[in-house]
């Protein structure tokens, strides 16, 4: 591993660590907010890794060659963590989302009485179609 190499896998180790404790919390726009930071952490890491590929291998001292397994370790676990919570964000989205559509077409409106029109008004008038829209 070359300095480079290590300093975009903490980089990238530590976006990932902020976007899984906004997974885990289900701040899902906090997560979000870190897509952009992440990608261009893990654009840094991959263009880091193809120089090391064509520098060839790298001898570490021991000390160094410990360092690095530990951040590839902490990377692996980061990633496998971050693909759980990712995949647990997408279930409680949906399900917040399919709760949400049963509502709105479980309201009938026949039976929820007579409607009010802009001005506050009663309308015999049902009221125009609507369309829900959710975003992380």
């Amino acid at each position: 591993m070359t300095p480079e190499l290590i300093a975009t896998a903490v980089r990238l180790a530590d976006t990932i660590t902020r976007e899984n404790a906004a997974l885990a919390a289900l701040d899902l726009a906090g997560a979000a907010g870190i897509l952009a930071e992440k990608n261009e952490a893990a654009s840094a890491f991959i263009a880091a890794q193809a120089i090391v590929a064509r520098l060839g291998p790298i001898r570490l001292p021991g000390w160094q060659r410990g360092e690095a397994e530990q951040l590839a370790a902490r990377l692996r676990t980061l990633a496998q963590e971050n693909k759980r919570l990712l995949e647990h964000a997408i279930v409680v989205q949906g399900r917040v989302i399919g709760m949400v559509a049963r509502a709105a077409a479980g309201s009938d409106t026949a039976q929820a009485g007579p409607f009010y029109g802009a001005r506050g008004g009663r309308s015999a008038a049902r009221p125009a179609a609507m369309a829900l829209s959710a975003r992380a």
